[in-house]
Order: structure tokens, then C-alpha cells, then sequence
């Protein structure tokens, strides 16, 4: 069947199914669009009496399932609706008159349409039962699911999600995503699944959902999945009940010509700006003139003539020239007319500080701004937010506390709260950024626009945020598939644990629900997921110091055994590997380690060493070019204060980058309070350096691992862009 036709043959049926004021599918209709679209399934047959169940199961020569069929009784199994197992005449009369029954005593004024005669399906060792669907998520749009099925499926929730529609590769690489993939390789003298076979049954139903959007669900649950193939033993569909609001979109290069006169502007206006403190007008005009941005201030207030000593306008139609961003600091009741008067000067870029919008319940009013932004092609920055830095432009628009500090990192939050933690944390670290933005409720710019600048913006080298959800999860992957293999995309979503999908009506959908959908979109699209806000700025701050790896053997030295074994559990809990050390690196190793130290991997060369000792297997863990990183663990003695054994490092690793050999090195430093100050010193000559945790400096590495690895510069991963990744 022709692409065409198939797609002729589901559009007739979905509409007559909405015709009949319908949202879900009966199982003959069901097999109409499995069979459109390739979708495996066993010979079945609608019986309209039990005289034609009878013929229908002598038909098939063996034992059958009979389901009811109904438009009405979505469950069937919960309805009694079916026997599995018949066979023999007067078994197929009994099973089809007591189904009816049940369905009659379930739903009285169900309308029934007869049984569904099917095949019954192999069973045994060799075939396993798995679920595959698709389900339209609020924030990703269509999403394909795989899983263990059956009653493990509602269970062990051992599911895995993408974005629809996938390719072959990427639907065989979900079979490997489950915890349980292992099974569907054969255990314990079964055979394995015909994983081609099932990994089509994902990608033709990703097909045929992307093809008709108005399918809002569709669950193949059970699939029985055997190593001859894979078939679905039932397949129900449910349409959606109403089309989602489409956003406006914007182009790539419409993104980027806006966000470069707002993170490069040349001119500001401050609407409602102040000569009197305390007040959020006065506090933004002082950062601005205080932190030595060198462009254009313009104040605005219709009852000043100067404020801070520049000239006020009545009125930002007033400011002369070309003005790039204005920044609001008024309350929220009078801002719609300022963005009026923002619009018809042409200034392309409003920032809104001003809370008392949507995130209050004042919803008509925030839908107004957006409306007139639209309309005078204004993009808008909020409202609800801290502003924003930009601090290689000396640009802070913000009435929250300066930050100057010009590095590589850009840093970005939706909530005021944690642009604040953000704040604080760059400034005790001393974390150079390049931009914080706050971005609030969102109405208009978001994740999306920031990547997209970010991802271009020569002085960004690692882009972390913090968001509360996506208002277009596919916008944001698209945007992230760009930039990831050019630099790390760190991200903290919050709310990991909100209820799910209430309104599933089938299991895919009741799957969907808390973030379970993110966490394996987001690894999709190549994005290094954050557990929590502290390993979100730690990430922010490490990568950009750690070189890419070049291959994935890890070694760990330490001269503290417990450490060792710690690093070692670190080292597997963040998905990377120990080197299996060979023979002559080991005899190498044991060199420079006293008799009662051990060799092998972790290299263990005991406290009591000098510094000669760490800097001689340093040297070696460098030098050897199938060693491709290290783990440094170090414990506080007076045969090695910490500070030496900073500088020590520090300075083996800046002679071989002098050479042209630079290795991720991090480091677990444990003692007293002075190896806080050996580990700044580590950090600020690029080796990740961490005191009184062995977890810190593996999970950093773990995650410049995952970005290597999405970016496509080591095997085992394939790089995001348009392709899959295991």
C-alpha cells in the first residue's frame, strides 16, 4: 500500500469515527490502521453472532482469544469482555454468550458490535510481553513509549520515551533503554526477541501518529515479542477531543538578530526610572550606570527631568534614535500602555521586571502583552523576573546585586529565587559568566531563544538552566540539538515528581505522567540533566575547565585505599569505566609504589608517600596514551601538605598541555580546612578539584563524559542533531 493510500484509508476511517461522535476506536477499526501502516498484528475476525464466532475459530485451527467489541467499553478486560484460551464448539458458544453478558451487566446501554475472534498468540520463554504506544504529551507533542507490558508494566513503570516519529536506529535503541533490556536478549536458555521486528512495531506507530495528529493515544499492549517476531495483541486508539494552541513561531535567524540587540545592545530606556532609592526604577539606573555600561541610558518617567543626572523623557516616543531594549519597572497595571508606546517607537526588545501577571491568576492581562508584542513584533523577557546580566557588554539590568565577574559560563532561571542562589554561588566560586538571565512567566522569549544565542555566542562555553517546565519541548530539542555538539547544555528542571497524566485513557498515557517523558527527551537531545541546583552550577562551573576525553578508559590513583574504593563506586555510579590496567603499565605503576601499596586500577601509592610519588604515577597516568583520564585521590599528610600537592599537580598537568597532551583530571581531596584552599588553587589551573566528597569530581567528569558523548567526539554515542544516541 502507497504512502497515500494508506493515509487515505486511516483519514476516511477517523473521520467516520468522529462522525459518529466518537474519541475511540473498536478493534476491527483499530486493525484497519494497523494494517495501513504495517503494524503487526494476529488474523482476527469479527464475529456478529456466535454462529460466525464458531466458523470464525474453526477458521484458525486452534485456540483463539474472543474480546468484545464495543465503541463504548474502552477497558475490555476490566468489563469481562475477555477469554482467552478457547477452543471447541460449545466452549466458543459458552465464552461468547458469558463475554456479552458481562458487557451487558458492565455498561447496560453499551452498544455491542459483536466479539473479535483472534488468534491466540505464543506464549512460553521465548516470547515476552512489552508495550508499545504513543501519547500526545502537553509539552513534547507526540511521544512514542516502549516498556515491559503486561501487569509489569503498571509495576516496574520500566518504560522509555522519544520524540515522534523515530528512525530504525533510534527505535532499536529504546529496546536498550528499559532496565530490563537484558530479557529481550534471552536469559537463563531463552531465546532473544527479533528485536528488528519489534523495534518496527515502534516505528511504524511513531509513524502513524505523526502522520495524524488528532490521534491523541495509541497503546499496543500486550505486544508478544518472540524470536520470530513481534505481534500486537491488541491495539486501541483514542482521538484527542480538542487541537492544542499553536504558538507563535519564530525562525532561527528572527531569534538571533532579536536576542543580539538585547545580550548586545547599544541603547536602553528604563521606563520607570527613579531618583529615589529603594525604589526597583532607581535600583535598575544605578546598576546600569554603575556596573560601566558603555552604550546609551535613556530614563523614562513623566515626572522627572533628570534622574541620576541624565535627562528623563515624558515618554519612550521621546527618546531620540535607535533604542534596543527597554526595561520595565513599573507596576503591572500600566504596563500594556508603555508596551504600546515601546511598540510604536520600534524598539524590538522589552524586558518586564513588573510581577502581577499570570503567575497571580491575572492571565487577561498577561495575554494582553502578549498580544500587543505580537503585534509590533516586541519580543518580551518575562514578566516576573530579576532582568538580566550581560557582563561582557557591562551590561546589568537588573535591581538585584551587580556581577562582573566575565567568564565563560551562561546561567539562566525561571525563578527569581534561584537567579539569586546562582548569584551567590558564582560569586563564591568565582565563576565567570558571560550572561544570568531570568526569564519569569515566560509570555514570550524563553529556553529556546536563549539556546539558539547561546549556542552562537562566542563567549559562552557551557549554557546551565533552571526551568519549571517548556512551554514548546520541541522547540527547546531542536534548539539543543544545535548547540550541544558545539558546547554542554546543563539543565535543573524542577518538579520532577507532579502528578501524571490524569486523564489517560490508556496505559502509555498513565505512563507519561511526572518525568518520565522529560528525563529520556532530554537525554535525547543530548542535555545533561542536573539532579539538583548545586550539581547544576557545579556542572556550569567544571566543564568549561575540563578538556573533552578522547576515549573512555578512566584510571583512579590515590593514596588512601578508602578513597579508592569510594572513587571507584563513583566511577560506576556515573556510568563511566575503570581501565583495565595491562601488564606493562602495571609493572610501570608498581614502580613507584611501595611494597604494601597496590597496583591495578584504583593504583593505591599509600599516604606516607612523598610528593615525588604523586607526581611520578601523575606523570604516568599522562604520558600512557591509553589512559584517557584521571581521578586523583588525596588524603591531608605532613609528608604532603595539600598545597603542595596542588602545585605539584598543577604543574605536571600545565607541562603536558605545553606538549600537547591535556586529559580531564579531577580530584577528591580529603583533610583539613587547607585543602579548601589547595582545591581553588587546582580549579583555577583547570584541574576540577573537590574537598571532603569523592562524589563531586567523578560526577562532574561523568557529566563532561555525557556531553562527549552527545557531541559525538567519543564511540558508544552518536551526536544529537537529527540522530539517535544509545
Amino acid at each position: 500500500m502507497s504512502g497515500d493510500d494508506r493515509r487515505t484509508r486511516v483519514r476516511t476511517l477517523l473521520d467516520s469515527v468522529r462522525a459518529d461522535g466518537r474519541t475511540s476506536l473498536t478493534a476491527p477499526e483499530g486493525k484497519v490502521l494497523a494494517d495501513a501502516y504495517g503494524i503487526a498484528v494476529p488474523g482476527e475476525e469479527l464475529a456478529r453472532d456466535v454462529d460466525e464466532a464458531v466458523a470464525h475459530a474453526a477458521h484458525f485451527g486452534g485456540p483463539v482469544v474472543l474480546k468484545i467489541v464495543s465503541p463504548d467499553i474502552l477497558h475490555k478486560t476490566d468489563a469481562g469482555g475477555v477469554v482467552v484460551g478457547v477452543q471447541g464448539s460449545a466452549d466458543i458458544r459458552d465464552a461468547f454468550h458469558r463475554i456479552v453478558a458481562n458487557a451487558r451487566a458492565y455498561a447496560p446501554d453499551a452498544r455491542i458490535d459483536g466479539i473479535q475472534v483472534q488468534e491466540l498468540l505464543p506464549s512460553g520463554p521465548d516470547a515476552q510481553e512489552v508495550i508499545v504506544g504513543a501519547v500526545t504529551d502537553p509539552t513534547f507533542g507526540k511521544v512514542v513509549a516502549f516498556g515491559l507490558g503486561g501487569v509489569l508494566v503498571e509495576v516496574l513503570k520500566d518504560v522509555t520515551f522519544r520524540l515522534a516519529p523515530v528512525d530504525a536506529d533510534e527505535a532499536l535503541s529504546m529496546l536498550d533503554s528499559i532496565g530490563a533490556a537484558e530479557i529481550l536478549r534471552g536469559v537463563r536458555g531463552a531465546q532473544g526477541v527479533d528485536r528488528w521486528a519489534l523495534a518496527e512495531q515502534i516505528r511504524r506507530v511513531s509513524q502513524l501518529v505523526t502522520d495524524f495528529p488528532e490521534i491523541a493515544e495509541v497503546d499496543l499492549n500486550p505486544v508478544i515479542a518472540t524470536p520470530q517476531g513481534a505481534l500486537a495483541a491488541d491495539i486501541r486508539v483514542i482521538l484527542a477531543t480538542e487541537q492544542p494552541k499553536q504558538r507563535r513561531k519564530y525562525t532561527r535567524a528572527e531569534m538571533l538578530a532579536s536576542m543580539r540587540r538585547l545580550m548586545e545592545p547599544r541603547s536602553v530606556a528604563v521606563v520607570g526610572a527613579s531618583n529615589e532609592p529603594g525604589k526597583i526604577g532607581n535600583s535598575v539606573m544605578r546598576n546600569l550606570i554603575d556596573g560601566g555600561f558603555s552604550g546609551e541610558i535613556h530614563p523614562v518617567n513623566p515626572r522627572a527631568d533628570d534622574i541620576l543626572g541624565r535627562k528623563a523623557y515624558k515618554s519612550v516616543t521621546d527618546v531620540p534614535g535607535e533604542v534596543d531594549v527597554a526595561v520595565f519597572a513599573i507596576p503591572a497595571k500600566f504596563v500594556a500602555a508603555a508596551l504600546e508606546e515601546v511598540g510604536r517607537k520600534g524598539i524590538p526588545n522589552a524586558v518586564l521586571i513588573p510581577s502581577g501577571f499570570a503567575e497571580t491568576g491575572e492571565h487577561a492581562l498577561q495575554d494582553e502583552i502578549v498580544a500587543i508584542g505580537e503585534r509590533h513584533g516586541v519580543r518580551l523577557l518575562g514578566p516576573n523576573i530579576y532582568g538580566y546580566y550581560s557582563t561582557w557588554q557591562n551590561l546589568c539590568a537588573t535591581f538585584c546585586t551587580p556581577y562582573d565577574v566575565k567568564g565563560p559560563v551562561a546561567l539562566t532561571s525561571q525563578s527569581g529565587g534561584i537567579g539569586m542562589a546562582i548569584l551567590g554561588f558564582a560569586r563564591t566560586t568565582k565563576t565567570g559568566v558571560s550572561a544570568i538571565v531570568g526569564l519569569g512567566n515566560k509570555s514570550d522569549l524563553d529556553e529556546d531563544d536563549l539556546l539558539t544565542w547561546f549556542g552562537e555566542d562566542p563567549n559562552t562555553q557551557c549554557i546551565a538552566m533552571h526551568l519549571e517546565d517548556l512551554k514548546d519541548g520541541r522547540a527547546f530539542v531542536e534548539a539543543a540539538r544545535a548547540t550541544v555538539p558545539k558546547k554542554p547544555v546543563v539543565v535543573l528542571k524542577a518538579g520532577r515528581t507532579a502528578a501524571g497524566a490524569k486523564a489517560a485513557g490508556s496505559h502509555t498515557g498513565a505512563l507519561a505522567g511526572d518525568d518520565a517523558v522529560y528525563d529520556d527527551i532530554l537525554r535525547q537531545a543530548g542535555v545533561i540533566r542536573a539532579p539538583g541546583l548545586n550539581e547544576m552550577l557545579e556542572y556550569a562551573r567544571a566543564l568549561p575547565v575540563l578538556p573533552a576525553p578522547k576515549g573512555d578508559n578512566i584510571v583512579i590513583i590515590t593514596g588512601a585505599g578508602g578513597s579508592g574504593v569510594l572513587l571507584s563506586d563513583a566511577v560506576t555510579d556515573n556510568g563511566l569505566r575503570l581501565m583495565e590496567i595491562p601488564a606493562d603499565l602495571d609493572a610501570a605503576f608498581r614502580k613507584f609504589i611501595p611494597p604494601f601499596g597496590a597496583a591495578g586500577n584504583p593504583v593505591d601509592i599509600t599516604g606516607g608517600e612523598p610528593p615525588s610519588t604523586y607526581e611520578a604515577t601523575i606523570r604516568l597516568g599522562l604520558e600512557d596514551p591509553r589512559i584517557h583520564a584521571l581521578v586523583l585521590g588525596y588524603w591531608h599528610t605532613i609528608v604532603t601538605p595539600p598545597m603542595v600537592f596542588a602545585e605539584l599537580t598543577a604543574r605536571v598537568i600545565a607541562e603536558f598541555r605545553g606538549r600537547g597532551i591535556d586529559k580531564p583530571v579531577v580530584a577528591s581531596l580529603a583533610g583539613d580546612v587547607e585543602v579548601e584552599e589547595a582545591c581553588q588553587y587546582l580549579f583555577e589551573r583547570g584541574v576540577v578539584a573537590y574537598p571532603y566528597t569523592t562524589e563531586k569530581p567523578v560526577a562532574v567528569l561523568g557529566a563532561k563524559y555525557r556531553w562527549a558523548r552527545a557531541a559525538g567526539l567519543l564511540d558508544g554515542g552518536r551526536a544529537v542533531g537529527g540522530q539517535s544516541m544509545t
